[in-house]
C-alpha cells in the first residue's frame, strides 16, 4: 500500500513539474504608464481585425484584457480612440485618449506605409510619455545576433541586432482595407462623455496582474521590438500634430502611474541596440521609401510640384480632424 501511495506521489510530481515551469518568465517593466497597454498585444489585434472600427472596438474590449491604462486617475479604465491620417501612400493610425474636456494625450501610433514597388510596412511607435523615447514594434523578420564591438568597455551587456529581413504586410485585411478605394479616413466618433454603448469602464488591475496576460508576447517570435523608425520623414508630419496632455506629465512628475507596481521593482525590457552605418545589401532592398524619397515629401506641395519630381510619387490625401 505504501509502495503504490509513494509510485502515484511521484507520478503526481513529474507530470505537475512542466506546468510550473512555464510560468517561470520574471515580469519586467518599463516603469511608465504604457506598461498598461501592450503595444505588442495591440498589433497582433490589428493584424486580426477586419477594420478601424473593429479595431477600436478590440483593444477597448474587456475581454481582450490589453487596456488597462488610467490616464486620468480616475479609478477606472480609460476609452481608446482610433484616428487615421493618411498622406499619398502613408497611414498615421493614431491611438489617443480623452483625459478630460480640454485635453487629449496620445498612446501611440501606428505607421503604414506603401512604397513604389507595392509593398507595405507597419511599425507601431509608442508616444514617449508613455513608453520613452524610439519604443517601436513591428513583425518580426530574420533576425541575426552579432557580437558588439570588441573595444566597447562597458559593463553593460549589449545584443546588437541587425534585422535583415523586412516583414511586408500587404496580405493583412485590414492593411487590403485601408488601401483600398473604398476606404473612407476613420475618425472616432467617440470623445469625453460621449462613448459608445458596448463601453463600460471597469476598474484596473495591477500590472503584475496584468503581465500574467500578456507575458507569452515576451520573447515571442512574430513580433519584435526595434528602437528606430523606419521611415522618419513620414514620421514627423505626425509629431506635429501629437497631442500632449499637460495632466499626464504632471501625473508623470509625481509620480501617480507608479501605483500600478504596488511599491515592487521590476526589471526593465531588453533594450535593443542597431548597427548605425553602411545598411546591410537586404536593408537596401526594403520595401520602404528611399531616404531621398522621403526628404523630397512635402504633403501641403501644390500639384504641379509633385509632377515635376520623379522621387516624389505622394498626393496630398485627406486627413482626420482631431
Amino acid at each position: 500500500m505504501k509502495t503504490t501511495t509513494l509510485f502515484q506521489f511521484l507520478v503526481l510530481v513529474f507530470l505537475g513539474t512542466p506546468v510550473f515551469s512555464q510560468n517561470t518568465e520574471s515580469p519586467v517593466a518599463l516603469g511608465l504608464p504604457g506598461d498598461n497597454f501592450n503595444l505588442y498585444a495591440v498589433l497582433d489585434v490589428f493584424q486580426k481585425s477586419q477594420t478601424l472600427e473593429e479595431f477600436e472596438r478590440r483593444i477597448n474590449d474587456k475581454q481582450e484584457k490589453i487596456n488597462n491604462l488610467d490616464l486620468n486617475n480616475d479609478k477606472l479604465v480609460d476609452f481608446v480612440e482610433v484616428v487615421s491620417h493618411k498622406e499619398g501612400d502613408f497611414y498615421s493610425i493614431v491611438l489617443r485618449t480623452a483625459i478630460n474636456e480640454k485635453e487629449y494625450q496620445d498612446i501611440a501610433v501606428i505607421e503604414v506605409v506603401k512604397s513604389q514597388n507595392n509593398k507595405t510596412t507597419i511599425q507601431i511607435i509608442g508616444d514617449k510619455a508613455l513608453y520613452g523615447k524610439n519604443y517601436v514594434v513591428e513583425p518580426s523578420g530574420k533576425t541575426i545576433q552579432e557580437t558588439p564591438n570588441p573595444g566597447y568597455m562597458g559593463n553593460d551587456e549589449i545584443i546588437v541586432h541587425h534585422y535583415d529581413e523586412v516583414y511586408y504586410v500587404d496580405s493583412w485585411p485590414i492593411v487590403i482595407h485601408i488601401f483600398s478605394p473604398s476606404f473612407v479616413i476613420y475618425v472616432s466618433p467617440w470623445h469625453w462623455a460621449y462613448y459608445p454603448s458596448y463601453w463600460s469602464p471597469w476598474p484596473p488591475v495591477y500590472y503584475y496582474t496584468y503581465w500574467g496576460y500578456h507575458q507569452h508576447y515576451h520573447n515571442n517570435r512574430f513580433y519584435r521590438r526595434v528602437n528606430f523608425v523606419r521611415n522618419p520623414v513620414y514620421h514627423s508630419t505626425y509629431t506635429n500634430r501629437r497631442n500632449s496632455s499637460p495632466t499626464v506629465n504632471r501625473s508623470r512628475r509625481n509620480g501617480v502611474y507608479q501605483m500600478t507596481y504596488e511599491g515592487k521593482v521590476y526589471q526593465r525590457p531588453e533594450r535593443p541596440v542597431r548597427v548605425i552605418g553602411v545598411p546591410r545589401a537586404s536593408e537596401r532592398r526594403t520595401n520602404a521609401p528611399s531616404v531621398r524619397e522621403q526628404r523630397n515629401y512635402n504633403p501641403r506641395a501644390p500639384r504641379t510640384q509633385n509632377r515635376s519630381s520623379n522621387t516624389n510619387r505622394s498626393k496630398t490625401g485627406t486627413r482626420g480632424n482631431r
